[in-house]
């Protein structure tokens, strides 16, 4: 598993955007900026679209007022799913980073296997503070909890 102090894995992410999806590297992407990054089974599932994704809506303006360049949130889901679930329930101060093949969370050590709900391997609930690459913190839950990922205990964090 990812730890803090490791750079992040080079892999492929999609990028949703208002002109569809963006291919871009993850060695790319993280470079010089700081960014919350936070990832969710899937989108639209209950937990992330009630508390998770909105959490970060909530507090986006307090987390780049400590320093944050980038609020990101990950999910093995495809660029079309995550932008629409960020039409729906999120805002422009989210980028959402389609892991649609589930490369990002296997670099990581994070995969979960959700096959029990019907959802085949995806990303743990998880977040991190990026800083040029590097993993500053890393919070990952417990299954079934919400807790270490949410935007307030990363707020406390920095």
């Amino acid at each position: 598993m990812i730890n803090k102090g490791d750079r992040i894995p080079e892999v492929n992410l999609v990028k949703a955007t208002d002109n569809g999806p963006e291919q871009v590297s993850s060695t790319d992407y993280f470079a010089g900026k700081k960014v919350a990054l936070f990832s969710v089974p899937g989108a639209y599932t209950p937990t992330c679209s009630a508390k998770h994704l909105p959490g970060y809506v909530e507090k986006a303006a307090d987390l780049k007022s400590k320093g944050v360049d980038e609020i990101a949130c990950t999910a093995v889901n495809d660029a079309f799913v995550l932008g629409a679930w960020n039409k729906d329930s999120g805002s422009e101060d989210v980028t959402m980073l389609a892991d649609g093949n589930g490369e990002f969370a296997k670099a990581c050590g994070l995969e979960m296997d959700g096959s029990g709900f019907g959802l085949g391997t995806r990303g743990q609930r998880f977040s991190m503070i990026v800083d040029d690459g590097v993993v500053e913190e890393l919070n990952v839950e417990a299954p079934g909890d919400f807790k270490v990922s949410a935007a307030e205990y990363m707020l406390d964090q920095l």
